[in-house]
């Protein structure tokens, strides 16, 4: 069954959780292994989400020459 892709929010939002059942130390090894296992792919996907965020922000702020143009994040529409 292919895996349900979550939102950002959704993501960080779970890693949250995971990281939290972690750090209480109360699920059994194996149980620990999977969230672990889990939140690493939650990681890798926000990390991909955060990386094209960055690309289209980058894309959105070049003047017409193609060089870097600095805009105050309030000036940008997203």
């Amino acid at each position: 069954m292919a895996e349900k892709k979550l939102s950002f929010e959704q993501a960080m939002a779970r890693l949250e959780e995971i990281v939290a059942s972690m750090e209480r130390g109360e699920a059994p090894l194996e149980e620990s292994l999977t969230l672990f296992a889990e939140g690493t792919k939650l990681l890798k996907q926000c990390t991909t989400l955060l990386d094209k965020a960055e690309q289209q922000v980058t894309k959105l702020t070049r003047s017409p020459d193609g060089e870097p143009k600095e805009t105050p994040m309030e000036d940008l529409e997203l």
